[in-house]
């Protein structure tokens, strides 16, 4: 049932955090000194002055989120929401210590605060995707599913 309920609070937050990512208002954008121009995107800025995010970067938010409240449906599907989870959030982390991949070829920022973001994700969702289903005799991980 905690992996149920794990899927349903990520997949909310990250619902949410994609639609902050839309608000003009909790954006942010670096203060490039006097002098120098500064060209304001919509949906680009830094979230709440911590997170650089983009279309891209909210839109993944959302699609994340969503699959995550739909795999609330079951215990089999929730954990494998968790381990895609905790794969891809490693992913995007070491990815984010990469330059050239830090921006996803310039379509997405992984870099700064994100890295550590992503590696508590990561970290997270491993527990409920892997340990807590073998913690707890998961009939499905006895089953080898």
């Amino acid at each position: 049932m905690a992996v149920r309920a794990y899927s349903m609070v990520m997949g909310i937050l990250f619902i949410i955090v994609g639609a902050m990512g839309g608000v003009s208002g909790l954006l942010t954008h670096p203060d490039h000194g006097a002098g120098y121009p500064v060209i304001e995107h919509a949906f680009d800025g830094y979230l709440l002055g911590l997170f650089h995010v983009n279309f891209w970067h909210s839109l993944a938010h959302l699609m994340f989120g969503i699959l995550g409240v739909f795999c609330t449906n079951s215990v089999g599907h929730a954990r494998g929401y968790a381990r895609f989870v905790a794969v891809a959030y490693a992913v995007l982390a070491v990815m984010g210590l990469i330059p050239g991949l830090n921006t996803v070829w310039g379509m997405m920022p992984l870099h700064g605060n994100d890295v550590w973001l992503h590696l508590l994700i990561a970290g997270v969702a491993g527990y409920f995707g892997f340990a807590w289903a073998r913690r707890n005799r998961d009939p499905l991980v006895v089953a080898g599913v």
